[in-house]
């Protein structure tokens, strides 16, 4: 059967799809709710572990399952002794590297799904990975094929019961893929459900032999955060990896032919992708609910504030600790001078409160004199963020 660019149709939903734009309009005031709830200094330390933590979850989906601590000590360039481990460190790095590029709005001015974008973050990506990581196995014959950062692959591969596109083929593809996306061509319900289905159609193609499902994970964060619902301060990638056996199955559901003459006209299945599109919409509002509960400003500085009088209790932190505490959770940074005034405490003491909480990373300063700010060290991450990482890790 000859490949024509038919066989990835439908790319968008057609019919059916009134609760896929219920689930837009859901998300969209979700987000909107969600969006300045922190003070700004305090979202851009939040957004430092968050991205830690999409790394985490993005690399745990592709069965790389880096602890949060060996992540937090490759950031301090604390690498393992042993290859592997040190390895999955750097790939670590990588991820978190190409995300903050994005964030901080250093990325090219290219729309985030379009092939130029996956191009782009699969070359910042991979070339930051160490060598060992850039060679893929093929399952049936063995051979060993190089993975080269931003260039589509030059062989053919199997995903499952899925053989994506002919590596011939591959340009016509993502130029369909390109001209369904384009959101000048598109109603804002339909920009939102296209970061869903464009996912599914992105994995489908399959453009690169390995570092897709992390190319298309930063695509459709990058997405999100151009149409002002995505944030740093919440990850799809966690509720992606959470649920992994129903992203995994539905994923390969959408990979389908059509049911009959009532699934749509394409060539794949519309159901199975309106399906798919709801899940990951689904996905997308449940991890912006979770991480407002988590950082509304009365629960969260309740659980600083017995975690504190915890280690006050141990002689690890001062008297005084938490009233600085939670003056950076609500000013966001404050000059070190106001330690006597916000404390209640002589100079001397004050100066004690201030030393030890920056000992223990709990405030962070940009120099030895700067103004402090909240900082979120891995030890206290699951007492102050309960479930943001699975219990074990």
């Amino acid at each position: 059967m000859a490949e024509t660019v038919s066989l990835m149709e439908p790319l968008l939903p057609g019919a059916g799809t009134e609760k896929l734009n219920d689930l837009s309009f859901d998300l969209v005031s979700k987000a909107n709710k969600f969006a300045g709830m922190l003070n700004p200094v305090v979202s851009k330390s939040v957004g430092n572990l968050v991205r830690s933590m999409n790394c985490y979850y993005s690399n745990l989906i592709e069965g790389h399952d880096t602890t949060p601590r060996d992540i937090d000590k490759a950031l301090s360039e604390e690498y393992s002794s042993e290859p592997k481990k040190r390895a999955l460190q750097k790939e670590a790095v990588a991820h978190i590297a190409v995300q903050k590029i994005i964030d901080h709005g250093l990325a090219p001015e290219i729309y985030p799904l379009s092939s130029k974008y996956g191009q782009w973050i699969h070359q910042e990506f991979c070339s930051r990975l160490p060598e060992e990581l850039l060679w893929v196995e093929n399952p049936d014959t063995q051979e060993k094929m190089q993975v080269i950062p931003g260039k589509l692959r030059d062989g053919v591969v199997t995903v499952g019961r899925h053989i994506p596109p002919r590596p011939e083929n591959l340009d016509r593809f993502l130029n369909r893929f390109d001209e369904a996306y384009d959101p000048k061509k598109l109603s804002t319900s339909n920009r939102i459900i296209s970061v869903a289905a464009s996912h599914h159609r992105y994995a489908w193609i399959h453009p690169f032999f390995d570092g897709n499902g992390r190319v298309v994970r930063l695509m459709s964060y990058a997405a999100l955060k151009e149409m002002d619902i995505g944030s740093e301060l919440w990850s799809v990638a966690r509720g992606l990896a959470r649920r992994s056996d129903d992203y995994k199955k539905l994923l390969q559901a959408a990979d389908e032919p059509r049911r009959g003459d009532l699934d749509g006209r394409g060539n794949l299945s519309q159901a199975a992708l309106i399906d798919f599109c709801e899940f990951f919409l689904s996905v997308c509002i449940d991890q912006i609910e979770f991480m407002h509960k988590l950082l509304d400003f009365k629960t969260l500085s309740e659980r600083m504030k017995t975690h504190v009088e915890e280690m006050i209790k141990l002689k690890e932190l001062p008297k005084g600790s938490y009233a600085l505490l939670r003056e950076a959770l609500l000013v966001g940074e404050f000059d070190r001078g106001q330690v006597i005034e916000i404390t209640g405490l002589k100079d001397r003491a004050a100066r004690d409160v201030l030393y030890a909480l920056t000992k223990k990373g709990l405030l962070v300063s940009d120099t030895p004199r700067g103004a402090v700010r909240l900082g979120f060290p891995i030890d206290i991450v699951e007492r102050w963020f309960p479930l943001l990482y699975p219990s074990t890790q």
